[in-house]
């Protein structure tokens, strides 16, 4: 089975039990098993200049090369699918020619948060994303946009005082369900390319997520381990926000 390895989950079974003891964090059972969902993704080689779009791009093949500089000779090289065999769309942040060569400088989902890495345009194929997402921590708020209006609110749960949700530009880097619609992620999940600063030892190492809850009520609270948490019927229109989408975390 695969797993998101997402943080939220613990706050959520003690809220749905009542007060007291819990089981601790390393003995939680596993969520249901996950499944990749699919929706209305970048098109390769589609440039759709809406307002608001974002530049993403994609490996063409398996595998591809980030370099540390562009016109570099030498770099690693990288998976082109996340854990579900979804295809990443990467943000681009900066592009540049070099000897008539195009270079793009993208948006990694790896520690350190924001890092990034320089990929040569004849190894990717290019598209456009019309949504982002807008996340206020003090504010509890998600907003989505869609080619720069704003088209959807809602009001959320984030990370607690010793577990924060971690600030930053993000992308949405893996689309899952759960067949347990009333378990610790909800029905549904965007896995994020950011990840916790403070939990490291987590599968995934402490990424985070924006998943489902049955519980409206905790919405406008700091209660995860750094997710952000919507309501399932919200999130089930969450779920169609595409690959490499942005999703920015502000404090």
């Amino acid at each position: 089975m695969r797993r998101l390895g997402i943080l939220c989950g613990l706050a959520l079974l003690l809220g749905a039990c009542g007060a007291g003891s819990g089981p601790a964090e390393s003995s939680l059972p596993a969520p249901s098993p996950t499944f990749a969902v699919a929706g209305p993704d970048p098109t390769p080689g589609t440039l759709e200049r809406h307002v608001g779009a974002s530049l993403v791009v994609a490996a063409t093949t398996d595998r591809f090369r980030i370099f540390g500089t562009p016109s570099s000779r030498t770099g690693r090289w990288y998976t082109g699918v996340n854990d579900w065999d979804q295809p990443l769309w990467l943000p681009v942040v900066a592009q540049r020619d070099v000897g008539g060569e195009l270079w793009f400088d993208v948006l990694l989902p790896e520690r350190p948060n924001g890092s990034t890495g320089w990929v040569r345009a004849r190894d990717v194929t290019m598209s456009t994303v019309q949504d982002r997402i807008v996340i206020s921590l003090h504010r509890h708020t998600l907003v989505r946009y869609q080619d720069g209006r704003p088209v959807q609110h809602a009001g959320v749960a984030v990370g607690k005082a010793a577990t924060p949700t971690t600030p930053g530009r993000f992308f949405v880097w893996a689309r899952v369900g759960y067949q347990d619609t009333d378990g610790p992620y909800g029905n549904y999940a965007l896995g994020l390319s950011g990840f916790s600063k403070v939990i490291t030892d987590w599968p995934g190492g402490g990424r985070m997520a924006i998943h489902g809850t049955s519980d409206p009520s905790i919405a406008g609270e700091d209660v995860s381990n750094g997710c952000i948490r919507v309501f399932n019927p919200i999130m089930a229109t969450l779920i169609g926000v595409p690959m490499g989408a942005s999703v920015v975390i502000r404090r």
